[in-house]
């Protein structure tokens, strides 16, 4: 396939999306799928839900247009021959059809959290069915791990697990949509370069569909889009990274995905680790992600996603780069390039530092000083002491307790 197919797949997934989302926040407003204002959302007013299902639309048009009725997978990738390996498109689509379908269900009824998650296994399986899994996985300077028995098993939970992770990040205007674009190009660019031009197209129509329906979902947002939306958003990369990343046996297969998941990643685990530390259930709904604490420390929305956008740019972009870059031959034996080496080297540490300024200065240091001033106009007295106790157990406990 062509560049210029997935050029013209994402316009049209694009534009599909955008005029179909007032249509689907209509739907949603005369079904009761609403999303209220409430504590742990950063919603302003009752807003409709449902925009997955413009965002679907928009895949399926594309899809239909540009997909292929099967996607093969190189023969020779990188390290060694392979035996060719085919994926049905009709299956992803069926898969992406259902998820959408259950989060849409979800976004009008509330479903339990069990009945969720059996309809994302069930979406994973049905894409894994279809081709879309996982038996080898090469590691830089390691090699190739191999998984013939549990390939199957391990696909289905890094889907599952990459719907739960967009979800738990879609709190607040038009982050959730923008990463996902910004991720679904990064895909859509190393799934070419890697020869699996199907993913790419995939990778592309996600973003396309993902931008359109940015439109209408940036800060101030006319509608959401749900539960419907963020776990299509999570199955489409998911399977985008496994037929266009790692089924590819490339040295860049398992790094690309991480990197450019990264930052939906990181919050989920932050998260997470901190509901298990502190007892409480992993899925229970809390406003500790990234973006509450930045509304917190008093980043306007705007602001919050213009900093999580940048982030995951530079992340996205050091995937590609990790591709692109030629500091080893992609052939094995790998010959590597001491000078790409250094250059490789140097991008890794400007992104680790950018990285640790936004989760480490951000988080911490401007929280302190706003904290400091709520203290001290509480309390005059207020020791530096005292301070950084406080400041301390919010920051373990993540409750915040209001001062004056």
């Amino acid at each position: 396939m062509r560049y210029w197919d997935a050029v013209f797949a994402f316009v049209v997934a694009m534009v599909v999306a955008t005029v179909l989302t007032p249509l689907a926040a209509r739907l949603a407003r005369r079904v009761g799928a609403i999303a209220m204002p409430s504590e742990r959302g950063l919603a302003e007013r009752a807003t409709p839900l449902l925009g997955g299902l413009a965002i679907l639309a928009g895949v399926l048009v594309a899809a239909a247009i540009w997909m292929p009725g099967t996607i093969g997978l190189p023969r020779t990738v990188g390290a060694r021959p392979r035996t060719g390996e085919t994926v049905h498109t009709w299956a992803l689509l069926a898969g992406a059809c259902l998820i959408a379908l259950i989060g849409a269900i979800d976004d009008a009824r509330d479903l339990r959290p069990q009945y969720k998650l059996l309809g994302q296994i069930a979406a994973a399986v049905i894409a894994v069915e279809g081709g879309a899994v996982v038996t080898e996985v090469t590691l830089p300077f390691v090699g190739a791990l191999t998984f013939p028995n549990t390939g199957g098993v391990l696909t289905v939970i890094w889907l599952v697990g990459l719907m739960n992770v967009v979800n738990f990040s879609d709190g607040v205007d038009g982050l959730a949509a923008g990463v996902c674009t910004i991720d679904g190009i990064a895909f859509a660019v190393i799934a070419f370069d890697l020869g699996v031009g199907g993913a790419a197209v995939l990778a592309a129509i996600t973003a396309g569909a993902a931008l359109g329906f940015l439109f209408h979902n940036f800060h101030p947002a006319s509608v959401f889009m749900g539960d419907s939306g963020a776990n299509l958003l999570g199955y489409l990369l998911g399977v985008a990274a496994v037929i266009g990343s790692l089924k590819t046996q490339a040295v860049v297969a398992l790094v690309a995905p991480l990197f450019i998941l990264a930052v939906p990643f990181l919050d989920t685990g932050f998260v997470i680790a901190k509901r298990l530390k502190y007892r409480r259930k992993p899925w229970t709904a809390d406003a500790n992600h990234f973006h509450h604490r930045m509304a917190r420390m008093g980043f306007s929305q705007r602001k919050t996603v213009a900093y999580l956008y940048g982030w995951t740019l530079m992340l996205a972009g050091l995937a590609v780069a990790l591709r692109f870059v030629p500091y080893h031959d992609h052939h094995a034996p790998y010959h590597y390039h001491p000078v790409w080496e250094i250059v490789m080297a140097v991008l890794i540490l400007i992104v680790l530092a950018a990285s640790l300024y936004l989760i480490y200065v951000l988080e911490i240091f401007k929280f302190r000083r706003l904290r400091a001033r709520e203290l001290r106009k509480a309390d005059p007295d207020t020791t530096e002491h005292e301070i950084d106790e406080r400041v301390r157990r919010d920051l373990e406990t993540g409750e915040f307790e209001r001062v004056g």
